[in-house]
């Protein structure tokens, strides 16, 4: 009989989970809500519930199940399953999520850090099809990123290789939860680029987003700069493209540092597009070595909110055979 392959994505506010067959045909995805502040323990019990209703809703038993592979977002031992910590998860500190896993299933099941996942995804079956060199870039929330060096996946010393998002930009910067300061996450991402907008107003420059949200400035998101990008609102444009250079000058490294063939934008802010990825570009241009940057792409994401699903169940189906 044929075997199937899961996929679980675990993050802040939504899990997806689907079956795949070995093709990488969809049978099913969810979504549910992870409901993070309610602890660990609901938490992969969340998944466990959503996992055994995917196979109740296709007639499936775990017996057709070949292999799970999860995304877990934070710190981790791949290797021994374990989640060390995830900053945005409550309480969520040295946890055997593949343990947790194993009570409820009789089938292998494999973890990874989210955002190396998503890589997988994308390179398995996505806009990586076909590189050896590769380097991703998720820009949500945060600034996520991982690194396909010579056909391997990269985990350095502590599985923590490639963290880019806490790449010292400014000696002395906006605070970090790493305990730093000036980290590049900090401005190249959404929650960066909101900020970024808010200290241009509090210096008393005008923009059509404050009629927007009334005055509540708790209410601005990445997505209402782009809009008012589109509007030709000046401000808007400054921060786009304030947030596009830096990033470009953190790209700039990422390229001279590792030579990449392509280097992949995914994540919610990259549906900002040319308006973010054209300065990027740019700026990558100017200050990039010649030779490392007309060897390499910068394209966007192909399998949006799906590449951590898809990764999850190729990493896992590559470990299982490897």
């Amino acid at each position: 009989m044929s075997k199937y392959l899961i996929g679980v994505d675990l993050g802040g506010t939504n899990t997806k989970a689907a079956i795949y067959t070995k093709q990488f045909e969809t049978v099913i995805e969810l979504s549910v809500a992870t409901e993070a502040a309610k602890g660990p323990a609901y938490v992969l019990s969340n998944i466990a519930e959503t996992v055994q209703k995917l196979l109740a809703s296709v007639n499936l038993s775990q017996a057709d199940i070949e292999v799970m592979g999860m995304g877990i977002p934070g710190l981790l031992d791949p290797q021994a399953g374990f989640s060390i910590f995830s900053p945005n998860f409550p309480d969520w500190e040295n946890i055997p999520v593949v343990d947790r896993m194993k009570e409820h299933f009789n089938f292998p099941v494999y973890m990874d850090n989210d955002v190396r996942v998503n890589l997988y995804g994308e390179w398995r079956h996505g806009a990586g099809a076909g590189y050896q060199n590769i380097f991703l870039i998720t820009l949500g929330t945060g600034l996520g990123s991982g690194i396909v060096c010579g056909g391997q996946v990269l985990y350095g010393t502590t599985s923590s290789a490639g963290e880019i998002g806490h790449m010292n930009m400014y000696r002395e910067g906006r605070p970090c939860r790493c305990g730093s300061s000036g980290c590049l996450g900090r401005y190249a991402s959404a929650v960066g680029m909101v900020n970024t907008l808010l200290e241009k107003l509090s210096a008393g420059q005008q923009s059509m987003i404050q009629d927007w949200v009334q005055g509540d400035d708790t209410q601005i998101t990445a997505k209402m700069i782009s809009d008012a990008y589109d509007l030709e609102d000046q401000t808007a444009r400054e921060v786009m493209q304030e947030t596009g250079e830096i990033l470009g000058f953190g790209l700039a490294n990422v390229i001279n540092l590792f030579n990449p063939e392509i280097v992949i934008v995914g994540g919610g802010m990259s549906a900002a597009g040319e308006r973010l990825l054209g300065t990027v570009r740019e700026t990558v241009h100017r200050h990039a070595l010649q030779l490392s940057r007309e060897a390499c792409r910068i394209e966007p994401a192909r399998l949006g909110g799906r590449a951590g699903m898809i990764g999850a169940a190729a990493y896992a189906f590559d470990r299982l055979h490897g």
